[in-house]
This record gives structure tokens, sequence and C-alpha cells, in this order.
């Protein structure tokens, strides 16, 4: 999975919602059931891909498509915990290689560009998968793609080697060996135990390939890629990274072996504000804009956009607020249980939803999303608002009440909410759990952070107590279960460590049968939410007012895009 927080909200909606909560969360703001049944009405009848299909032969040649990301990126080498963000993955689609993709339906195929053959058997009772690369595919100095990177992946992120800071072991840590076939472009993976997900290895779901040079060692991991693209392979090549306006722009690529992508030129301006993209797409300065949740303003702005239109999908990603379980104050679990208690997901989620034309549905688990159908609402008492039972664990670990705030050994009970300081959905949920965490007793200040500093300086170094913001998943999701909940893992932000917890982590990744995996999967997320690792929000809407114009571009829920048909129809 990776990680990403932009996110914008308009001052009425904080209004309202405040107003809908009394003040914290003394209204139980639980949905009806006429509600709920609504929603998922909704859910049904949201589509899984948005994107104007439109075949490769029938898109224009040429042309500059311009698109926003929320954040800059200082590290772009995607397997580092640093690199391993949405909007620098979106960057990365263009230039680097992705060895298999998946569809609308999460159902992947080899990337025929990258490979012509992957085959997945069992050989003397082992899994092995052989990739054979495609003779033409180069990395843009000219280096053949051969088995040596997919070798130098394994060994830089199958956590033996605690120097390479890898974003997730899940997969890598289950690899044997990567050796050389009949030649060097057959990369032959045995592994030491079967791993079921094997096919979101070497694209955006764990991290597009890179050239063994660059990761080969520590140092070059660290190093290579930071704040510079070294070597690239795709259909587009980096023309410039400007660091003073935080653009990215590429052109076609005319080493490039695969189908001519249709555009010219792809520029990614940095823009962290929501409204200030919608403007700018409004403007006619961008091609597409997304839409976050919280801000419906910007939704109906962006709908009176002459020659644009709204797509929208399901896609797997969520939003959540990840709790500090190594803070002074967390540190005990009942403690941890009734900050879950006394904050109210439904407020939360109604405020940030409420006229985006979107199912308001809260998230029920941390593995799967509400349109899976693996999907079980796993949240029992503890996803349910009650402040009686946060204020009674308070009391049973010592936090008495004194005036307004409860304190322990004279000591306040004081907590922070970190944010990135221009993003205001984050700060209305700060907003909105303040008050409700003061009706239990508990302080909570809002601290705002730079933007560019807030995921590398604040929750990769774990230097928060709440921290808000959203996880974009892959079409496979068991993953994510050892990258952000396994003890040690370098995305595991709170430090969340728990045997019981690790011990079903890993019954479900060994699984080989998905049926029972999922159930697997859902047993490790009972265990999840009584750890109170991350408090799921809902499942994060895929929206996008994109000019009509546009081809194969928009909400992709969990399609990867063919780089080379994005284009325009006029």
């Amino acid at each position: 999975m990776k990680v990403r927080y932009r996110a914008a909200a308009g001052l009425a909606v904080l209004a309202l919602a405040v107003a809908a909560c009394g003040g914290g969360g003394s209204e139980s703001k639980q949905p009806s059931a006429e509600k709920s049944q609504q929603a998922q009405q909704q859910m049904t009848e949201t589509p899984s891909i948005s994107i104007n299909p439109v075949p490769y032969e029938q898109v224009k040649d040429g042309g500059t498509l311009t698109l926003a990301i929320g954040q800059w990126p200082t590290q772009w080498n995607p397997l580092h915990v640093d690199g391993n963000q949405a909007d620098t993955a979106t960057m990365l689609d263009p230039i680097m290689p992705q060895l298999m993709m998946a569809d609308e339906n999460a159902q992947f195929t080899p990337n025929a560009d990258y490979v012509t053959d992957v085959k997945n058997e069992t050989v003397d009772g082992k899994q092995v998968v052989t990739y054979t690369l495609n003779d033409k595919a180069n990395w843009s100095d000219g280096t053949p793609i051969t088995y040596k990177d997919l070798a130098a992946a394994w060994k830089a992120n199958n956590g033996e080697n605690k120097k390479f800071k890898a974003a997730s072991t899940d997969g890598w840590d289950k690899i044997e060996s990567v050796e050389k076939g009949d030649s060097d472009k057959v990369a032959v993976i045995t592994f030491s135990k079967p791993y079921l997900e094997w096919e979101g290895l070497f694209n955006r779901g764990t991290s597009h390939l890179v050239p063994a040079e660059h990761i080969g060692s520590p140092e070059a991991y660290e190093k290579d890629y930071l704040q510079k693209i070294p070597a690239t392979a795709g259909p587009f090549k980096v023309e410039s990274i400007d660091e003073g306006t935080k653009t990215l722009t590429l052109v076609r690529d005319d080493k490039w072996w695969g189908k001519k992508a249709k555009l010219d030129k792809l520029i990614f301006r940095t823009i962290a504000d929501s409204s200030a993209e919608v403007n700018a797409f409004a403007n006619g300065e961008l091609d597409a804009a997304y839409i976050e949740a919280g801000n419906p303003a910007n939704l109906q702005r962006a709908k009176e956009v002459p020659n644009a239109e709204i797509r929208k999908a399901l896609s797997p990603n969520w939003r959540h607020i990840t709790v500090n379980n190594q803070s002074e104050f967390l540190k005990d679990k009942s403690v941890r249980q009734a900050v879950q208690y006394a904050i109210n997901r439904d407020v939360i989620t109604q405020s940030d939803l409420k006229d985006m034309e979107w199912p308001l549905q809260t998230l029920g688990n941390h593995v799967f999303m509400n349109n899976d159908k693996r999907y079980v609402d796993n949240s029992g008492d503890l996803g349910k608002y009650n402040l009686d039972k946060a204020k009674q664990l308070l009391d049973a670990a010592g936090w008495k009440q004194e005036g307004d705030y409860r304190k322990k050994d004279g000591k306040e009970f004081a907590l922070d909410f970190v944010i990135p300081a221009s993003v205001a959905t984050a700060k209305t949920e700060g907003e909105l759990s303040q008050a409700m965490l003061k009706e239990a007793g508990i302080k909570l200040t809002i601290r705002p952070v730079p933007d560019d500093k807030f995921f590398n300086d604040f929750i990769i170094k774990g230097d928060f107590d709440l921290v808000p913001f959203s996880w974009i998943g892959t079409p496979l999701p068991l993953g994510g279960l050892p990258q952000i909940y396994k003890s040690g893992s370098e995305s595991n932000f709170p430090k969340g460590s728990d045997p019981a917890v690790d011990a079903a982590i890993a019954a479900t990744v060994d699984e080989t049968d998905p049926a029972k995996a999922a159930e697997l999967a859902n047993a490790a997320d009972k265990l999840i939410w009584d750890q109170v690792h991350t408090i799921p929000l809902y499942q994060r809407p895929d929206i996008w007012a994109v000019k009509k114009t546009v081809a194969n571009y928009g909400a992709r829920g969990y399609k990867y895009y063919d780089y080379t048909a994005i284009g325009f129809t006029g």
C-alpha cells in the first residue's frame, strides 16, 4: 500500500458536523437502517472504473497532459519507505517497469512490454515463478533489463539486511532465490513458502522495478534516487525535475520499444491544496483534478466547468486515524481503546462525505473494502461510539477527571493530532476529535506541520499521538497486513507490536487457499481492532473531474493505467 494524505474540507461542512455531534460526540449518530441500506445501494451503483475508454487507434496523436500531485517527493526510490507515496508511484508509472498489470476487476496479466511469458508452477514441492523478460527491454542508460534487477529488489527488501529501509518485506521475505534461467532475460524465482499474492511483486502494488545498479547496496538504495531519477524504462522519459516549482516534466522516450505513447508530454505539478487544484482545473491549467472528500464545494465547482465531466469509481483506498502505540500516554491498550470509544467514526465519516455524492458508509475492516466480497465488519463494540465505556476505561487506568481534563500522578492527559498545514479535511477531523475527546476528559491539541515534512519527518519518525491520512491500496490487499501491522515493519508507523497479531498475519500470508486466507485475514483484523493500531474511517472516494476529450484516464479503481493509450480524442 502507498500512503497519501492530501485532502480539503469546507468550513460550512465543519460547522454542520460540529453542530451535529453536539460539540463532541454526545449523540451516537449511528446511521439508521434505512441510511445503511441507501449506502449499500449507492455502493452497488458506483462503477468499478470510469476512465472514458477509447481504443488506442482512436486516440489523437500528440498533446500535453497536465496533472497535479499533492506532495513533492525527495526520495524517488519506490522500494524505500520514504518513497512509498501514492503521488510518487503515480509519477513513476509512465517511466518505470511494471511486470504485471491489474484490470478493473483486480485481475493481473503479464505486461508484454517487459515480459513475454510468466509461469507460476510447483517444482519439487516449491512455488516457482519464471519471468521471461522482453529481449528489447533496456534501461535508459542502455543496460538490458535482466534477472539481476529482480534479484537486487529481492535482496534489498527481504528484511535480512536492516540497513535497507524497505517500505514492506511482504512477499520478498518468502523468496528463497532469484536465479538466471536459460539467459539473463529469464528470472527464476523460487519461494521458500507459497505466496498467494505473487502477482503484486515488481509493479506499483509493491514497487516498480528499479535497476540493480541503483539498489544493490544500502548506500545506493538510500542515495541514488534521492532528489533525482538516474535511469528509467518506459514510454516516457524525464525531461526535467524542477525542485523550485516542484514540477516533473516527462516526454516521449524515442528509445521505447513498445507502442508509441499518444501524448508528446506529461507534466505533474505540485498543488498541495485541493481547492487550488480544482481552481487550476476550472481555469484550464490542468486537464484533470482529483476531488477530495470533505469539500462538496469543489465537486460542485468542477461539475460547472464547461466541457468537463465527473468520473468516479470504487477503489481500494481508505482513510483512517493512526494511533501511536508507543506514545507516552497510549502505551496502555485499554487507554487506546478508551480513545477509540470516545471518537465517533460515524460523525467524522458523515462530515467528510456529506454532499460528496458518495455512500455514507463507515469502514469496519483494516484489510478489505466495503465493496469487496470478502468484507466483514469486524469493528464490534470498539467500532461504536461509547462515551461511558471510554470514561470507565480511563478511570480504571488511573486517569481521574480533574476539571476539564484527566490527570494521573499530577500529569495531564494531553495528546496531539498532527496534520499537514494546508489540509483542511485533516483540520476538520482534528477539531471533531478534539471536541469528542474533551467529553472524555482528554486534551487534544491540533499540531499543523509543513506539508512536505509531514510524511518523512513525522509519520515515519513516530512524532505524533494521533494522525489522519489515507492508505492507497492495491488489488491484492493481504500484503497490507504484514506491511502495516507486523511488528518491526518500516511501515508500521505506530510501532504496534502484539505476538497474537503477528501470528495471525503469518497464518494469513502463508495460506494458499484464497477462501481460507480471507477467513484468516478477517480473524487477524479482529485482533488489530482490539490492539487499536489504526482507526478506520471510510473507503476513500475516487472522484475525478476530467476534460471530456481526455481518454483512458480518470477514476481507475483497481486498474493500472496504460500510459501509451492516455491522450485526447479531439
